[in-house]
């Protein structure tokens, strides 16, 4: 065979090039991780570019002349099913959006919901979501005030999407966002973590396995006032949802520019999570949950809010999984059980199947 047959049939064996998605959008880009933040840095920041949006925090911070501090946040919420063991997409709707203005220390107010229904869905199941709603936003403290509603064709939507934006009020004296963590921080986790993810894929029934797991879906500001009282000195909050707790510790270590070094012994997960997870290949830190947080607080004052977080009926499984140190900024490592270390990345894709 001749030396040009040859370079014919070699270039056949290069793999292709990988895909970059630079051309429309993916499930990954909903993911929660890597290809999510890439979408947001490059369509959505450039044109709305602002200090407010820039903070990358889960809640927009902003003044009002002589009268303190608001936070606002939006999210809209798709699952699949709308039912599962331990909430709904109406629980899920209000919680998701108190939560994300308790983590940078407001108090929820408000909510508005939208509402994007498939024709042809069942008035019954309406009804229960609206209920469900109502039961979650008496828990959390929160009137619903406002909202809006828009019926779609058949198989436009997957029955029923929910729209929720929250306001918040933030006491003088609290200073939390992503961008606090501070060489010396404790990191606590309020429980076990990938609960929500777990009980979600048993309940679609896709996967063949069935669990005792149900969602940790819970409204989680009246565990951060009990925090608050202990100290006034917490730096960063987050509740790790789509990616897990790795992506929000790594977008952490991101906007703070240190290394938060975790403990793998240290992380609380149920036997029932770890089984189902290594049944299907999957790592519990990049699992969603829906009724967790993590916070970064001075040593000094961490066992006095670790001791506040357990008198709660959603914190009583908190715990320390870490620490925050200076370099190399913008990691996340872990000393596992077997005593080395490993590097714990972003969520590069989309962990099939989706969940929320």
């Amino acid at each position: 065979m001749d030396d040009a047959r040859k370079k014919t049939i070699m270039q056949g064996l290069v793999c292709p090039r990988p895909l970059t998605h630079d051309e429309q959008v993916v499930l990954g880009h909903g993911s929660g991780g890597r290809m999510t933040r890439d979408l947001i840095t490059h369509y959505f920041y450039p044109p709305f570019e602002n200090p407010t949006l820039l903070r990358g925090d889960d809640a927009a911070v902003v003044t009002l002349p002589e009268q303190g501090r608001l936070a606002l946040s939006t999210d809209s919420h798709i699952v699949s099913p709308l039912f599962f063991p331990g909430g709904d997409i109406g629980r899920l709707a209000v919680c998701g959006t108190v939560n994300d203005l308790a983590m940078v220390g407001a108090r929820p107010l408000w909510l508005t919901a939208g509402f994007i229904l498939e024709e042809g869905l069942s008035l019954q199941i309406l009804e229960r979501v609206v209920g469900s709603m109502k039961v979650a936003a008496e828990e959390a403290g929160v009137i619903i005030v406002a909202g809006d509603t828009k019926v779609a064709e058949r198989e436009k939507v997957d029955r029923l999407f929910v729209n929720t934006t929250g306001i918040g009020w933030i006491p003088e004296g609290r200073e939390v966002g992503g961008a606090n963590a501070r060489p010396g921080d404790v990191v606590l986790l309020s429980g076990p973590i990938g609960d929500h993810g777990i009980a979600v894929l048993a309940a679609r029934g896709e996967l063949a396995f069935e669990t005792t797991v149900e969602s940790d879906l819970a409204p989680l500001n009246k565990l951060v006032e009990k925090m608050f009282e202990a100290s006034q000195a917490i730096h960063v909050m987050r509740d790790p949802t789509r990616g897990g707790l790795a992506t929000s510790l790594n977008e952490i270590a991101r906007q703070s520019k240190v290394v938060i070094r975790l403990e793998e012994t240290s992380i609380p997960v149920r036997l029932a999570v770890t089984a189902a997870c290594e049944m299907l290949g999957f790592d519990p830190l990049y699992v969603a949950n829906e009724g967790k947080l993590v916070a970064m607080v001075p040593s000094e004052e961490a066992e006095m809010v670790l001791e506040a977080m357990r008198s709660t009926s959603y914190g009583e499984g908190a715990c320390r999984i870490g620490v925050v140190e200076e370099s190399p900024p913008g990691r996340v490592l872990m000393r596992t059980a077997i005593g080395g270390t490993r590097v714990v990345d972003v969520l590069s894709g989309e962990m099939l199947p989706r969940i929320c």
